[in-house]
């Protein structure tokens, strides 16, 4: 006979055992599962900051030269030497500032095919001091088969191509420095006439990459899907030759995002996320460092649980909670960052892997949030009149285009065009700043008149304007009042570049002959001609 107090004290014990056997199992399960999932999660979170960063720069990288190609094709008028060498002159000034606007820039360039000219060859600029770009003397391309691309790739790649690309690290030619480099072929008329392009400093890309890192002996490099190393932390990959390129460890190839790999008899665990100018970026970690501590956590809750069980597991439960908090918090502000939306809130600044990694995606998103933002304001704004750009005007034009298919013809509107007279002669005589305050002086007039419509400027001289309700049933007097103020303005203006001189032609739809919308823009050049030359024999 067993007295109440030794059946609940057995009771107990029995209980307390399988509780701690219960505990233990299910911290084993439990830990592991976490672990395994935090160091994911982190994995892939420091993957995608740098995989952002990256991107970002190398997309900024993308679109200068794309801006610089768009400019050089749209500033190009033949192919004749004579004609080349006044266009390559031309878009010289183009070329230093928007290199001057990107990071990390070595060299710039914009090479002229010898197929095309033997006389004019094109233009290099380098900085390989800090202290600005100076012309570089070009290389000789006629001393090269240009039909074989594994020389002047820089050259020969797009040609062969036919389209943007970057190019994998290679030593530029005359300057033995190791670059990256992303170039754009350019065509006249169908032909191809040269390359512009812009190399990178190897060391640039490298730090960015270095500065990702997780745990005591975490680190990110770059790689190709075949498993060729463009840049490595602990290897100097730059005097890598084919034969002397490490094996490609087993796992890292996968095609899943995380992997697992052995690497110099350690374990290591990693995520990988592709670049946009085709290269992977991994970020790995030795698997022992995202256990952590784990089975001494096991063995401490086995000797412990007889005395402290409901402590170490309310601790426990504390502890995981501070450690998946923040992460959780990441994670969600990740997924709204996602979404667009950049204003959320992240408190966790303690100073370990975390909260750095909470501040710099913090850093991430705000430069971001800036960065688009500035796009969305000068993605449709001519920088030098302030009104609409010629990016605007097409987009305006597809709007009002599905508008006239949607009302079947039932809408109205007109289109005025403007081109300003003499700039050329003023560029020539005055200089292009008093030309600039010309097409500015222009501007102001046409905007103040249809100051309820969209003013466009669609070239270097030429204005558009789209007229629809007020402005487009005042038309007429509208046009008498422009008339009428230009030709005050030039009576009272002295100066020739504040006299400004526009022809204009204003053609409004009519859903029985027009389309399209271009034909009604064709029928206001039309118009617009038609006044220029009234104007040109009245003066």
């Amino acid at each position: 006979m067993y007295s109440l107090r030794t059946k609940t004290t057995l009771l107990t014990v029995f209980a307390i055992v399988v509780a701690v056997i219960s505990v233990t199992v299910l911290s084993v399960v439990f830990i592991r599962k976490t672990e395994h999932r935090k160091s994911d999660q982190l994995l892939l979170l420091l993957c995608e900051t740098g995989e952002r960063n990256l991107d970002y720069y190398f997309n900024s990288v993308q679109k200068s030269v794309r801006k610089l190609a768009a400019h050089v094709e749209a500033d190009l008028d033949g192919v004749e030497s004579e004609r080349l060498e006044r266009h390559v002159e031309r878009v010289k000034g183009f070329f230093e500032e928007t290199a001057a606007k990107t990071n990390g820039v070595l060299t710039y360039y914009y090479r002229i095919d010898p197929a095309v000219s033997d006389t004019v060859t094109g233009f290099w600029y380098t900085d390989l001091d800090g202290e600005g770009f100076v012309e570089h003397e070009v290389t000789d391309i006629t001393l090269y088969d240009t039909a074989d691309t594994s020389h002047l790739v820089w050259f020969t790649v797009p040609k062969h191509m036919g389209e943007a690309i970057w190019i994998p690290p290679y030593v530029t030619d005359n300057l033995d420095v190791r670059v990256i480099s992303y170039n754009v072929p350019i065509y006249f008329r169908g032909r191809f006439v040269g390359v512009v392009g812009i190399e990178l400093d190897y060391s640039t890309m490298a730090e960015q990459v270095e500065s990702i890192r997780l745990f005591n002996n975490g680190y990110a490099f770059l790689s190709d899907e075949e498993g060729n190393l463009f840049y490595h932390p602990l290897i100097d990959v730059t005097r890598l030759t084919d034969e002397t390129m490490p094996a490609v460890p087993e796992g890292l190839l996968e095609k899943n995002t995380f992997f697992h790999y052995t690497y110099e008899g350690v374990e290591k665990a990693g995520a990988w996320l592709p670049l946009s100018n085709g290269m992977r970026l991994n970020v790995t970690v030795p698997i022992s460092e995202t256990e952590g501590d784990w089975q001494k956590l096991i063995l401490n809750i086995v000797i412990v649980s007889l005395e402290v069980l409901a402590a170490l597991s309310v601790f426990t439960m504390f502890y995981t909670r501070r450690i998946t908090k923040p992460l959780e918090e990441l994670t969600d502000a990740a997924e709204q960052v996602d979404k667009g939306k950049y204003d959320f809130e992240l408190n966790y600044d303690k100073d370990d892997e975390i909260g750095r990694l909470t501040s710099t995606f913090k850093r991430l998103a705000a430069h971001m949030k800036d960065h688009i933002s500035d796009l969305s304001k000068r993605a449709y704004v001519d920088s030098l009149t302030s009104v609409r750009n010629k990016g605007a005007y097409s987009s305006y034009i597809e709007q009002l285009e599905t508008r006239m298919k949607e009302a079947d013809g039932a809408i109205t509107f007109a289109i005025g065009m403007f081109d300003c007279d003499n700039l050329k002669q003023i560029n020539d005589l005055y200089g292009h700043e008093k030309g600039d305050i010309y097409l500015k002086t222009a501007s102001r007039l046409i905007c103040r008149i249809y100051q309820h419509s969209p003013v466009f400027r669609i070239g270097g001289d030429e204005f558009s304007v789209i007229l629809e309700n007020e402005d487009f049933e005042n038309r007429e007097a509208l046009a008498q009042q422009f008339k009428r103020e230009m030709e005050e303005s030039c009576a009272v203006n002295k100066n020739k570049w504040d006299q400004v001189h526009i022809a204009m032609g204003v053609a409004v739809y009519d859903p029985k002959s027009d389309r399209s919308v271009n034909d009604v823009i064709r029928r206001a050049d039309t118009c617009m001609y038609e006044n220029k030359r009234i104007r040109k024999s009245v003066r």
